[in-house]
């Protein structure tokens, strides 16, 4: 499959088969990550894969500490809220999951509910948080999307489908408790992977792309 190929088809998948992914592929994929472009070749990503019993006791932890009304507490800086066009794309994203859900705007709970999924998983097999140290910062941060990037596309290549989400760095104490991550360590981000269920209205969500006049410009 084509580079242009796997941009045009992958897509945010938020329902998962109860069918893990093979450990050699696993492990052969993460490899390949490995070649990812970064900074100086600082290759700060320090990444953890969960699955089983271990993203089982996350997954519990996550719901036991939002339905206990905790706050977000992130290692990196997520204050900034979006404005003008990009509040806008973020509405049409949301737009976009409820519609495919049946959820009416109006429906608070159903909406609170779905956005629960993001910390049980979307009960995909496996998720991975993608942590650096924390002095490293933007820099760092760069480099993390570049592998996350490289890694999503990876697997999507192999079938296997997955989904950013900036959600699983909003509570990073479970995550540091449970995978036992030292202090000087942040969590950044997730993403949940897995194999897709191709007949849950979750799966049918798509959202569309600025042109191109609006994102690039050309200088001679």
């Amino acid at each position: 499959m084509s580079l242009e190929n796997l941009l045009s088809t992958r897509y945010s998948t938020r329902a998962f088969i109860d069918k893990p992914v093979e450990e050699e592929l696993l492990k052969s994929l993460f490899a390949t990550a490995q070649r990812s472009a970064s900074n100086c070749n600082v290759q700060p990503w320090q990444t953890c894969v969960v699955s089983g019993e271990t993203k089982d006791r996350l997954k519990a932890k996550f719901v036991a500490l939002l339905m206990g009304g905790g706050k977000p507490n992130p290692d990196f800086n997520w204050l900034p809220k979006y404005e003008g066009h990009h509040r806008e794309r973020q509405f049409g994203s949301a737009n976009a999951l409820y519609s495919s859900l049946g959820i009416a705007r109006e429906d608070k709970q159903a909406r609170q509910m779905a956005m629960l999924r993001n910390w049980q998983f979307f009960d995909a097999p496996h998720a991975v948080f993608f942590t650096m140290d924390k002095y490293l910062d933007i820099m760092g941060a760069v480099d993390l999307g570049i592998y996350a990037q490289t890694l999503s596309l990876l697997l999507h290549e192999n079938g296997i489908a997955s989904c950013m989400q900036g959600a699983l760095g909003q509570f990073p104490d479970p995550v540091r408790e449970v995978l036992k991550l030292p202090t000087e360590r942040g969590i950044l981000f997730g993403m949940s992977f897995g194999y897709a269920d191709n007949d849950a209205p979750a799966n049918e969500t798509r959202t569309d792309r600025a042109p191109l006049d609006t994102a690039v410009a050309f200088f001679d």
